[in-house]
């Protein structure tokens, strides 16, 4: 199957019953198979006017209990800023599904890119913390889309998916799991007389339950800072509670959040952070590295935020040279490597922003050539 119907199939596989989108290339296919699938299944698939209607029908279909999702690439996604940041202020689980492609603005619709990181981290203003993910396979693309629900729901979080479109188009053989073969995860709901729920009022594991609207409990949602019933609050010190408590969930479950794989690197002299498609050249370009007597190994980034650097620096340690291949003009990822490995690691950076991928010979010849430094 294609990398992105395995994203919409794992998103129905977690529980997914809502579905809000406008059509933009490389994701449309997920939008396709949703609107195939979903209605069949009692779902809904609703085709919005443009991106930031798509966000807002799936907050409110969250909010109304529905495991919700959207699909998107760059310029889509900069229309989501605004409402996800809702999201985040709201608490409110949902997943966006970003297909990264190559600009800016429409720049080349159908080629890949790997530029969207920092605005995935970054991209809604103020203070706050996101979890992203990024599938190296069509497998993984349906896996990572159940890992997604589950993390959104389990800390009540917006959930960022962000394939690259060639991972997003390529076909590959999956084996589909069955039902109850992967965890699926449930967001909590309230116990508790109706009238003692405070939305906001977190567990000891620092997240909220979060009741559903149309039902017995009565509850308020604001963009506006608010306290533990969810009405607007301007005390500093609620503000200062607030904006911790939104970190601070995600923080203290840090290591349950933060995936990656590795590959080769026990014995290795040379590591490769990868992620999405580079990952699949970087493991090439490892493997005919060893062929030329240089031990290389490869760290895959899952997670890509919050970002892996504690995994970075422990294998760093261990190497000699890292080397970073993206589909970037700046190096996204590699500024984040070099803050977790420090200024004397010796860090080679490979950057294709032409809207093709980065090939193993090209990872090679900087890996293999003279220090840059």
């Amino acid at each position: 199957m294609q990398g992105n119907q395995a994203i919409a199939e794992g998103a129905i596989y977690a529980g997914a019953r809502f579905y809000a989108g406008y059509p933009i290339t490389p994701s449309s296919e997920i939008a396709e198979e949703c609107s195939r699938k979903l209605p069949k299944l009692g779902g809904v698939y609703i085709q919005m006017e443009d991106e930031i209607a798509s966000i807002a029908a799936v907050i409110g279909a969250s909010l109304a209990g529905a495991k919700s999702f959207t699909a998107t690439s760059g310029p889509g996604f900069s229309l989501m800023q605004e409402n996800l940041g809702l999201a985040v202020m709201g608490e409110v689980p949902c997943v966006v599904v970003d297909v990264q492609r190559a600009g800016p603005s429409t720049g080349l619709a159908t080629r890949p890119a790997q530029s969207d990181i920092m605005q995935i981290r970054w991209g809604r203003h103020g203070d706050q913390s996101v979890i992203a993910l990024c599938p190296a396979s069509v497998r993984e693309c349906f896996t990572m889309a159940v890992q997604a629900f589950n993390f959104a729901e389990r800390y009540r979080v917006p959930v960022v998916l962000m394939p690259d479109e060639i991972v997003g188009h390529m076909r590959e053989n999956v084996e589909v799991p069955v039902p109850g073969e992967l965890e699926i995860i449930d967001r909590k709901t309230p116990a508790g007389p109706p009238a003692d729920y405070k939305p906001f009022k977190a567990d000891e594991d620092g997240v909220a339950p979060l009741a559903a609207y149309g039902g017995e409990y009565v509850f308020h949602v604001s963009s506006s800072m608010h306290g533990l019933d969810g009405y607007s609050n301007n005390d500093p010190a609620n503000a200062a509670w607030r904006v911790r408590q939104l970190h601070e969930k995600i923080d203290r479950h840090r290591d349950e959040i933060v995936l990656t794989r590795t590959f080769d690197t026990d014995d290795m002299d040379v590591l490769l952070v990868t992620l999405g498609a580079t990952t699949r050249s970087g493991r090439a370009a490892a493997l005919q590295a060893r062929r030329q007597g240089v031990k290389a190994g490869v760290l895959q980034l899952q997670t890509v935020w919050p970002f892996p650097d504690k995994e970075i620096a422990e294998l760093g340690r261990r190497a000699k040279m890292i080397v970073v291949p993206e589909m970037n003009y700046s190096g996204q990822i590699a500024g984040e490597v070099r803050k977790a490995v420090g200024p004397d690691m010796d860090l080679r950076r490979v950057n294709k922003y032409n809207g093709t991928i980065i090939t193993p010979q090209e990872i090679l010849a900087v890996m293999l050539g003279p220090s840059a430094k």
